[in-house]
């Protein structure tokens, strides 16, 4: 028998485990609230632990805000051999003798930072002529992905030895790990590929604010743990509205904003009552113009 889907609303940030798709995620997460729809914000690879935010119903409108946010991981290379995925989960495709020192290394990774231009790996959720370029590889089929803009804020190195390194990795949306082990490699004279791959931090969400699906599954209220759909939005102006015009809100209309310090014009900012999200918008001419609409 079919379970009753419930009009369940809010984030989950779940700390993905080992293995698990970040399909399979959100699936087992639905599942567990018996929510009508979810979605995540920014896939993870099987190979890679770590935030996977997570949004139950209305939230999922506002999933692009957590999206867009910036990243931190922690990740490890092996030095000395290449593969076909760029990771553990590949082929070794090729191989070297060459084994850079703690001094090249550290020397290599200012010309990784700011924005670079950088490949995507093959095997990614990139389409290409609307098929993910990984179906297309796992199929035998040439891909080839043209190189991108992308902005790498911060490129540490927390430990070295002559087989592998431990770094760390502030970026913005649509940088790859995978490419920056990859493309370090080749700048060394030599390949590398992803070992262990971590995400520690997602748009201002922290370790400290994510569980564990064991947990979860294990929590006895678990609608306790969800946070608000606000919550993706904080960084974005808050309009606060009265019950009435939360009620033209909700019916799509726009809202004249009152008072001295009200904005004229605003290119994006969310409505709230009693601190609970209405609607996204934009105001124009000193009125607030809901372009999403979230549900009670």
């Amino acid at each position: 028998m079919a379970r009753h889907k419930r009009a369940v609303s809010g984030w989950i940030i779940l700390d993905k485990p080992l293995g698990m798709t970040s399909t399979q995620a959100v699936g087992k997460v639905r599942w567990l609230f018996s929510a009508e729809k979810a979605g995540h914000a920014g896939t993870l690879d099987p190979l890679a632990t770590g935030l996977l935010p997570i949004a139950l119903g209305e939230a999922t409108k506002t999933v692009p805000f957590v999206q867009g946010g910036g990243k931190r991981y922690r990740f490890e290379i092996d030095w000395g051999s290449a593969t076909s995925t760029d990771d553990t989960e590949g082929e070794v495709i090729a191989t070297s003798a060459v084994r850079p020192t703690e001094a090249a290394l550290r020397a290599a990774l200012p010309a990784f930072t700011g924005t670079i231009m950088q490949r995507p790996p093959i095997y990614s959720a990139i389409k290409v002529d609307g098929e993910r370029a990984y179906d297309l590889a796992r199929a035998g089929e040439t891909v080839e992905l043209a190189t991108r803009p992308v902005t790498i804020t911060g490129l540490d190195l927390i430990s070295h030895t002559p087989d592998r390194s431990l770094l760390e990795m502030t970026c913005e949306k649509g940088t790859y790990v995978r490419s920056l082990a990859r493309d370090l490699g080749e700048a060394l004279g030599t390949h590398g590929h992803v070992t262990l791959l971590r995400r520690t931090e997602v748009a201002g969400f922290t370790e400290a604010d994510s569980i564990g699906l064991e947990a979860l599954e294990a929590a006895p209220d678990r609608d306790a743990l969800l946070r608000p759909a606000a919550i993706a939005l904080r960084h974005l102006p808050e309009l606060r509205m009265t019950p009435d015009d939360a009620a033209f809100i909700r019916n799509g209309g726009a809202v004249l904003l009152r008072g001295a310090g009200a904005p004229v014009n605003l290119g994006e900012a969310w409505a709230s009552l009693n601190g609970a999200a209405l609607a996204i918008g934009a105001v124009r001419a000193g009125h607030f113009q809901p372009s999403r609409v979230l549900r009670a």
